[in-house]
């Protein structure tokens, strides 16, 4: 396959001068750029944002929450959320 890129008289000047100073081809210095580009990418994937699992993004939201805030939770919030969300009677468990 071949790939044209339209490249201002700058930016190509620097690509040229980037891949004289690592001894390579512009070709192979691109190459190694999109190699990069898809190693962090999934097969089948595009490359929008990065979802990351609900437990990081969990840890996240509660790393930016003040501690007195966290101490006033319910310790026993997932096991009553009826009563939490909906105001029903605790269960006993």
């Amino acid at each position: 396959m071949t790939v044209t890129l339209d490249l201002p008289p700058e930016k190509e000047a620097r690509l040229i001068a980037t891949a004289r100073a690592k001894g390579l081809s512009t070709d192979a210095l691109v190459g190694e750029a999109l190699d990069r580009i898809l190693a962090e990418a999934p097969a089948g994937q595009s490359s929008g944002p990065v979802r990351q699992p609900i437990s990081q993004v969990i840890r996240d939201i509660w790393g930016d929450m003040p501690a007195d805030v966290r101490a006033k939770l319910p310790r026993d919030g997932a096991s009553q959320i009826d009563h939490y969300v909906y105001g029903l009677p605790k269960c006993d468990q």
